[in-house]
């Protein structure tokens, strides 16, 4: 497990991110995790998540020009990681990096439409929490590809590793249109870190079972 995967999971917890019991989901499966990114809700938090962004996206050795945070919840990951890239890290130099986010509803008054920030341009990383159905990762391709840039990844903090619209995973899906998805931790990184934890390890066979019945293939 990389090192930057084992601190995300385990802040995860700390700051309850991270929950273990019974969960519907928005695609009405029974889960027995839950992850919200809204629990990084401290200063300190969301910048040692944004780390964790940062280093996951070296690993990938993608490049790309800007940062897209689809709404809601990836507005504030774009605009923290944007400022984590202007400090130097590990032997990276600085760089000011653009972000933008969408509106859920056009704007008809002051500047209009439905982007804020710098304009859709070259390669674009699009930012988001998890990754499961991958639904808003298609609505937000399609986004950047009508403002003529290019979707250059997809970078989530968490992959589930379940399938999507048919027997392949989201992020499986994903790469036959030519978009990689790139994730600090999956769900098979989840399972080994429970079996790690003693007070977590109770979770493991559920999480195990929750694997069988819905990864993809």
């Amino acid at each position: 497990m990389q090192q930057h995967t084992q601190h995300f999971l385990e802040l995860a917890v700390t700051v309850q991110a991270l929950r273990f019991g019974d969960f519907t989901l928005k695609s009405g499966r029974q889960s027995p995790y839950f992850f919200n990114a809204g629990q990084f809700c401290s200063g300190n938090a969301l910048h040692q998540l944004c780390k964790c962004y940062r280093q996951a996206l070296k690993h990938a050795g993608i490049e790309f020009d800007m940062l897209f945070g689809p709404a809601y919840k990836g507005i504030p990951l774009a605009a923290a990681l944007a400022s984590e890239y202007a400090l130097p890290r590990e032997n990276d130099q600085p760089r000011d990096i653009p972000w933008a986010y969408n509106r859920k509803e056009v704007k008809d008054h002051g500047e209009g439409g439905n982007l804020v920030g710098a304009p859709l341009s070259g390669r674009v990383v699009i930012i988001d929490d998890v990754v499961s159905a991958g639904t808003s990762a298609r609505e937000a391709v399609s986004f950047i590809q009508a403002a003529g840039a290019q979707p250059a990844a997809l970078l989530v903090a968490l992959d589930r590793e379940e399938r999507g619209q048919g027997e392949l995973s989201a992020k499986q899906e994903l790469a036959k249109d030519g978009i990689p998805v790139i994730s600090i931790a999956r769900l098979q990184d989840l399972i080994g870190f429970l079996g790690q934890a003693k007070n977590l390890q109770q979770h493991r066979q559920a999480m195990l079972d929750y694997q069988t019945l819905w990864s993809a293939s």
